[in-house]
């Protein structure tokens, strides 16, 4: 049944780390391979591994364990096939133990000395070391504290339970954030291995964590962890199995990069030549091209975002909407703008700009249609940043009684168009000195999440890693402006530097061109792109159902399998 629905499994949203899971599971409950009643039983295993750890006491290489507590039936969640046995981790392991808990001497070379980021994925990179230590501090180290092949060490701390098996003979040591399994005969390594990565294993590691920001397993709860103990030649059938059905599982993974990247390919392309037509017509000749393989668009995420995007290029290149030469053209706009803004100047309601540079011919990224102009953020209304004294502080003075809302760039990050949410308020302390921003004023952040654009959906403050943009009342309202933010979003994140906090300043805000169209048509361009990204809407919502069905299916499966 597994093998027979691998493309469900496969296709469906995280169907094949499931599928390594379910692989896993079946092979500790004994239901990945069958069992041979000639096998000797665990039992008689044990009693091997009981010898060989009296004869290491007697050598004096490890002291005699603790006696373990009995697994109560609570602890064994599903029965287990004839000839198993349930056993705890030291009950099979000569010692768990971890590396030197005093800070090692540090040296230039030497012995590689390794930290989890040496072994997080699962294998042991002795030449990615950047940690050495002496040779004579190696030599001097505990027989348990140098690893050996047939070991398996494994990660207690923050990237807790991964587990690595030590194959080849090397010298190194390792940090007290890594333990160390060694079982007491040969053999058991690989299937120790293989039952540290099931969910059930890591399951009690993770209920015996301790701490808060950084979770640290004990190694007394690493001694104490139940296992499934088959017999040792059903292990070594259990271990090649399992490594088969992985490499299956790489493979599937593998496909489903290349599908992924042959798709993206393709979407590139088909949308690609929308954005190269150069007018309506030679527009509605590629569109037929894509229309053809709309499915493909309907398919993934990525495709229907890459879609909405490329629709909002060509809104904002006019080729979205048709032109209509009775329109009144953008100058006309432009110049009662500036009308408008004298006006206000002269009333003392705003002060004048600082000039701008006139827009060169080698700055236009493209072609206009007749009756469009290019223009930038001052060109076009009110234009500037928030206050840092808008920003939140727990004091009493900026906040009795706090009254105006504040929005950070966070919520302007998730509002999806419209801000209609806010977590704190200022007070009316200086706002004679700075403004309030109105209801439909287009937020810009320039820090942390560069560039990203909603409308305030109520009057409202905002610090200074947000800029405010109010269109002229002969404009009307930002919708166009908010469609063109996210043309805009890629070019703006290449001017931010390339630091931990990314931020970009309002004079780079201020330089960005814009297209503007005759009134009319700006009218008509958000009309049309309101219904084709409701449209995408719509096509993201058929697709997380298809998606959350397949999830449901293959979960399905996979609890029917692990029951069989």
């Amino acid at each position: 049944m597994l093998l027979s629905n691998l493309d469900l499994l496969a296709t469906a949203p995280g169907g094949v780390a499931r599928l390594r899971e379910l692989i896993l599971t079946l092979a500790v409950q004994g239901k990945l391979v069958p069992q041979d009643p000639a096998d000797e039983p665990a039992g008689v295993l044990l009693k091997k591994i009981r010898a060989e750890k009296d004869r290491l006491i007697v050598e004096g290489k490890i002291k005699r364990d603790k006696p373990l507590a009995e697994i109560a039936e609570e602890e064994k969640p599903f029965g287990l096939p004839v000839g198993w046995e349930w056993v705890r981790a030291l009950d099979i392991c000569a010692l768990v133990t971890d590396g030197d808990h005093q800070p090692p001497p540090k040296a230039d070379s030497g012995v590689p000395f390794l930290v989890i980021g040496d072994v997080r994925a699962g294998v042991i990179a002795l030449e990615g070391a950047s940690r050495f230590v002496p040779d004579s501090y190696f030599e001097e180290l505990d027989w348990g504290k140098k690893p050996c092949p047939g070991d398996v060490l494994y990660t207690t701390v923050g990237s807790f339970g991964i587990p690595v098996p030590v194959i080849a003979t090397q010298r190194f040591c390792f940090q007290r954030h890594i333990a160390l399994f060694r079982p007491a005969i040969a053999g058991l390594q690989s299937y120790l291995a293989t039952a540290f990565r099931t969910r059930f294993v890591f399951a009690q590691a993770e209920r015996g964590a301790t701490g808060i920001a950084q979770k640290t397993v004990p190694l007394s709860v690493l001694r104490d962890l139940s296992l499934p103990l088959p017999p040792l030649p059903e292990q070594s059938r259990i271990v090649t199995r399992v490594e088969e059905l992985m490499r299956l599982c790489d493979a599937l993974e593998a496909k489903g990069r290349l599908e992924a990247a042959q798709h993206a390919q393709l979407v590139s392309t088909l949308l690609g030549a929308l954005t190269a037509s150069t007018t309506p017509e030679e527009l509605a000749e590629n569109w037929q091209r894509v229309a053809q393989h709309f499915d493909l668009l309907a398919g993934r995420p990525e495709a229907i975002d890459a879609l909405e995007q490329t629709l909002l290029q060509l809104a904002v290149r006019g080729l979205l909407v048709p032109q209509d030469p009775a329109d009144e053209p953008a100058s006309v706009l432009l110049k009662k703008i500036r009308a408008e803004k004298d006006r206000l100047i002269a009333a003392g309601q705003i002060k004048r700009d600082k000039p701008l540079p006139p827009i060169t011919d080698e700055e236009k990224p493209f072609e206009l249609p007749v009756g469009w102009e290019w223009a930038r953020f001052p060109d076009l209304g009110q234009f500037g940043r928030g206050k840092s004294k808008h920003r939140p502080r727990n004091d009493p003075a900026l906040f009795n009684p706090p009254i105006y809302p504040v929005v950070q760039t966070g919520e302007v990050a998730r509002a999806k168009g419209v801000i209609q949410e806010y977590h704190s308020k200022y007070s009316d302390v200086g706002l004679t000195q700075s403004r309030l921003w109105p209801k439909g004023t287009l937020c810009i952040t320039i820090a942390a999440n560069i560039a990203d654009a909603a409308v305030l959906g109520f009057d409202a403050c905002f610090p200074d890693s947000v800029v405010g943009f109010v269109p002229a009342d002969a404009i009307g309202d930002a919708s166009y402006f908010l469609a063109f933010m996210e043309t805009a979003r890629t070019q703006l994140i290449a001017f931010a530097p390339a630091t931990a906090q990314k931020n970009i300043n309002l004079e780079i805000l201020e330089s960005v061109l814009i297209p503007i169209p005759p009134l009319v048509e700006m009218s008509r361009i958000v009309t049309r792109v309101t219904a084709l990204r409701r449209l995408c809407a719509d096509l993201r919502q058929r697709l997380a159902e298809r998606e959350a069905v397949q999830a449901r299916l293959a979960e399905a499966l996979v609890h029917e399998v692990s029951l069989a």
